[in-house]
């Protein structure tokens, strides 16, 4: 690392981060270019907690930090037109979903009625979106009756949200039913880790005749799980009658995660098989399991002794960073991927900042920044 940056924090590493992308790309040019996409809400939505991140901590910066929510208004309105109308998506992927939740902080900041009209033509596709015959969403069109881990996140949070705030507690209902079908379907009781995906037919290349599931525990889509429903269950009212299972949850997928850990901190590509050929620690399912082990901790859900595990892998991915001048550079990040095998995971190209990675990144520097910030939630332990 570069002399004078030994003392940075994630606050400053998450500045680092957007100012690096900003500069590399004007927020209508963000790939893929003009489409309402997960790549740019993943991205956006770290944006958005190093924004609030920096106004908690009050810094003598933290006004000149209005240029992230700017730029994060500007990437919304150029994929929007003046009627809240969303320009270029499909509305039969959730991956085209997700960025919706950046339209909530945008409403609330500016009461413009057609930041409500993109959530309502959106929350409208979850509504009807295709389900398999146990009820569980299709991950996308293209592929019939199958659950991937990632549609959690995708669909999950702009749900439990659009619930909470406008007394739809369907939205809510549905977030949680899909989590924890997610569960019962694709939990391994052995390691207590969640399989990629499941097919209810057994009919994908991938999948196994019998059960349905893919054959690996792919990192990065373990990580989106505990991050989505941390976020829900800050909607999700404690006297509702999943709130327990939902906290169980979280409490029982990352106590297995960490168990996982590698020494030096970070996680695995594959996460059950450190070591083994071809496996190798990749950054962007390390920060996934980074935030939400923080936030569980916060949140009351797991022990603070499991903060040690959260600053061991913060601090491998802080050392695996690089600067070119004032550019943060994170790679070891494996690009988007469909479901496969263990030869599949392994010889995934990694990027170097990619969309993917500074998102996960972000979000973990922003749960990094409030682990040191706030005191645990006061609804405290579920166990």
């Amino acid at each position: 690392m570069s002399e004078g940056r030994d003392n940075m924090g994630p606050l400053d590493y998450a500045r680092a981060a957007c100012d690096t992308m900003m500069r590399r790309f004007a927020p209508e040019e963000l790939p893929p270019k003009g489409h309402f996409h997960y790549h740019q809400g993943v991205f956006l939505s770290g944006m958005y907690k190093t924004y609030l991140l920096g106004r908690q901590q009050a810094t003598e910066d933290a006004e000149d930090g209005e240029k992230y929510f700017g730029y994060i208004k500007d990437w919304i309105d150029s994929v929007t037109d003046g009627e809240g109308e969303i320009r270029d998506y499909d509305p039969g992927q959730l991956d085209d979903i997700q960025p919706g939740i950046l339209l909530y902080p945008l409403l609330e900041r500016t009461g413009d009625g057609r930041y409500r009209k993109a959530l309502d033509t959106l929350l409208g596709h979850i509504g009807s979106f295709r389900r398999n015959e146990i009820g569980g969403f299709w991950h996308k069109n293209r592929c019939p009756d199958q659950m991937w881990l990632d549609g959690l996140y995708m669909a999950g949070p702009i749900s439990a949200e659009y619930g909470r705030r406008f007394d739809k507690p369907e939205f809510l209902d549905c977030a949680i039913e899909q989590a924890l079908l997610m569960r019962r379907m694709t939990e391994d009781k052995e390691t207590g880790l969640w399989y990629h995906a499941w097919d209810c037919f057994g009919k994908a290349q991938w999948a196994d005749a019998r059960t349905g599931l893919s054959p690996e525990f792919w990192g990065r889509s373990i990580g989106w799980v505990p991050v989505a429903v941390l976020d829900e269950l800050d909607f999700i009212p404690g006297e509702h009658p999943k709130y327990k299972e939902m906290c169980v949850l979280v409490q029982d997928l990352l106590k297995a995660v960490c168990r996982y850990q590698s020494e030096e901190g970070r996680w695995y590509q594959v996460v059950d098989k450190g070591g083994q050929e071809g496996n190798w620690l990749e950054n962007s399912c390390s920060c996934l399991f980074v935030a939400a082990i923080c936030k569980a901790v916060r949140k009351g859900l797991l022990e603070e002794r499991y903060l040690e595990n959260a600053k061991a892998g913060y601090e491998a991915v802080i050392r695996n960073l690089t600067w070119e001048g004032e550019d943060l550079l994170i790679g070891n990040v494996c690009i988007g991927t469909g479901v496969g095998d263990y030869k599949h995971y392994c010889e995934r190209p990694v990027s170097v900042n990619d969309l993917h990675g500074v998102g996960a990144f972000l979000i973990m520097c922003g749960e990094m920044g409030y682990a040191g910030l706030r005191p645990r939630d006061s609804k405290g332990l579920c166990s």
